[in-house]
């Protein structure tokens, strides 16, 4: 959480597709070790061993067993939907696109509910790594807004004179955006049938659609 999605985006070649499936390998391992024998007694080398990398290839993707535990967090980062969502115009439905852009982003999040089940275990398990991973979150939200904010002064731009406004409006956009990915987060994973969590943001933003619509019904 069709819309346009990273599908538009070209494709990762062969060497990203197996940095990113070398990296998705440590963070498996990182969990299913932490589950057998607990998080705080696992160490770099059985991680290592459990993923079939060498110690020096798993400093090479995280640099600590908590940056590894903690997972990644979803991106903009690269998504030709960043620029279609910024280059949309003032005619085209803010929210609507802001859907798009984070169904675009969903796509590279870990689309495994046993997966995602068993680090949100963990997480509430070590308010260490809970911590980070809000922080990792944070940072998603900061991205976001910098993006919004970029759209809502190509709409207007009469509105970079007024930076401060501009901020508290990206902000708030962001904000709503989130939190509606939030919410399909939650339902996706706890939901029992097979949908993917793109399916689910975008659902979860055509209910905020009808929701602003039933509410400013005149």
């Amino acid at each position: 959480m069709a819309m346009t999605t990273g599908a538009e985006d070209s494709a990762p070649g062969l060497r990203e597709r197996k940095r990113i499936a070398t990296r998705r390998s440590i963070q498996q391992a990182v969990l299913t070790l932490a589950s057998e024998h607990g998080y705080d007694r696992i160490t770099i080398e059985e991680i290592s061993a459990a993923a079939d990398v060498s110690p020096r290839t798993f400093f090479n993707y995280f640099a600590s067993k908590e940056e590894a535990a903690v997972g990644d967090g979803p991106s903009l980062d690269g998504l030709a939907a960043v620029q279609d969502f910024i280059e949309e115009g003032p005619e085209a439905h803010l929210f609507d696109g802001l859907g798009r852009l984070l169904e675009a982003a969903s796509r590279a999040i870990v689309d495994d509910r046993e997966e995602v089940q068993r680090r949100r275990l963990l997480l509430r398990e070590h308010p260490m790594l809970f911590a980070k991973r809000m922080a990792v979150l944070h940072e998603f939200e900061d991205e976001l807004a910098e993006i919004v904010s970029r759209r809502l002064a190509m709409d207007d731009p009469d509105s970079s004179g007024d930076p401060d406004s501009l901020e508290q409006r990206s902000r708030l956009v962001a904000l709503i955006g989130y939190a509606t990915m939030r919410h399909a987060y939650r339902r996706w994973i706890e939901a029992d049938g097979q949908g993917s969590m793109a399916d689910s943001i975008r659902q979860a933003f055509e209910q905020l659609d009808t929701t602003l619509a039933t509410t400013y019904r005149s």
